[in-house]
């Protein structure tokens, strides 16, 4: 079991009320697939976001737009700044971590090595970082040695999920992290997240798991087929006919 953390007093917050991420009407095509179809959300500052639907719906892709790591038409500002105009490597030391759904862990490396890679964006803190992700996940602490490879699916979830932490950052964005895992794992995970959110992070979280986002969201976009067909508070998508019944099973 977890324990609860005092995370690093190092998260900056967007104090005067503008969004950390702002998205107007994006557009993403794979040659003549268009993926999304002019998507719009905000979030501000110590939120979380979920953006929710089935798979295929284009939540990945949205993932890596916000990231900066595909063309797009439309706006995404990421603490104002156009995303497209900003490097990747700009978008992480500014405090904008993806954590993908492939977890992208180094497998013959330990935990504690994938950990401590994660540290780029502040390395003189990877002391403190690593006390605070131990905090969060204590099963990592007790594989420290352990090589990635040789963890269970939900461990490397945890494990991806710390590294991204490791980076300190501003606004963390998590495609599908219960994808797959025990009920245990799960809420493991859902432990974490109100800690991380109660330390000024915000977090977008992109998930098949409805049951999951609507327990932890303050906002909740439904993507299908690559367009928002809903949106609101989690209580008013619970009580959305079409939503009880083709994802919530009521």
């Amino acid at each position: 079991m977890m324990g609860h953390s005092s995370a690093p007093e190092s998260v900056e917050t967007t104090t005067n009320g503008a969004p950390i991420l702002d998205i107007e009407n994006v557009r993403v095509s794979y040659g003549k697939v268009q993926a999304l179809k002019g998507v719009s959300l905000s979030m501000r500052a110590a939120d979380i976001l979920a953006v929710i639907g089935p798979n295929g719906a284009g939540k990945s892709t949205l993932a890596d737009t916000i990231a900066g790591l595909l063309n797009y038409k439309g706006t995404v500002r990421f603490r104002g700044e156009e995303v497209r105009d900003r490097t990747v490597n700009r978008n992480v030391e500014d405090g904008l971590i993806y954590c993908t759904e492939n977890r992208d862990l180094f497998d013959f490396m330990t935990v504690e090595q994938n950990l401590l890679i994660g540290a780029y964006r502040n390395y003189n803190a990877r002391q403190e970082r690593l006390e605070y992700v131990y905090e969060l996940f204590p099963r990592l602490q007790e594989r420290a040695s352990q090589h990635a490879q040789t963890m269970s699916g939900g461990e490397q979830q945890m494990l991806a999920i710390g590294r991204a932490l490791m980076g300190d950052p501003d606004l963390l964005v998590l495609d599908e992290p219960t994808l797959g895992l025990a009920p245990v794992i799960i809420d493991d995970i859902s432990e974490a997240l109100t800690d991380i959110v109660e330390t000024g992070v915000s977090v977008l979280l992109l998930e098949q798991n409805v049951t999951f986002a609507v327990r932890y969201a303050d906002h909740i976009h439904l993507l299908e087929n690559g367009n928002v067909v809903r949106d609101g508070p989690p209580e008013d998508l619970q009580s959305d006919d079409y939503v009880r019944e083709a994802y919530l099973g009521q």
